[in-house]
C-alpha cells in the first residue's frame, strides 16, 4: 500500500494534473529555431524584456506556453507564436530548454 501511495505522490509531483511530462529534448531543439530570435540560441536572452528559458522547470514552461496558446495568458509576441504548437511541441520545447 505504501508503494502505491509513493508512486501516486511521485506522479503528481513530477507531472501536471497527474500526467508525467515526457518531452523529447532533441525534438524540442529542432523546434526551437523560432524561439532563438528573442530567447537566444542557448535559451539566454540578450534583452531584459524577454525571459531566459535555459534551466526553467519544464512543468512551468508547459503551463505558460499552453496558457499563451489557449488565450488565458496574453502577450503580443508569444500568443501568436504559440498558436500553432501542439501539446507534444510544447512538451518537447520544455524538455529541451529545461535541459540547458
Amino acid at each position: 500500500m505504501k508503494r502505491i501511495a509513493y508512486t501516486v505522490f511521485l506522479t503528481a509531483l513530477l507531472g501536471l494534473n497527474g500526467q508525467v511530462i515526457a518531452g523529447d529534448a532533441a525534438a524540442g531543439k529542432s523546434k526551437s529555431a523560432t524561439c532563438v530570435g528573442c530567447h537566444g540560441p542557448a535559451g539566454i536572452s540578450n534583452n531584459p524584456l524577454w525571459p531566459n528559458l535555459a534551466g526553467q522547470k519544464d512543468a512551468y514552461m508547459i503551463k505558460q506556453m499552453k496558457a499563451f496558446r489557449d488565450g488565458t495568458r496574453q502577450d503580443p509576441m508569444m500568443s501568436p507564436m504559440s498558436k500553432p504548437l501542439s501539446d507534444a511541441d510544447i512538451e518537447n520545447l520544455a524538455a529541451y530548454y529545461s535541459s540547458l
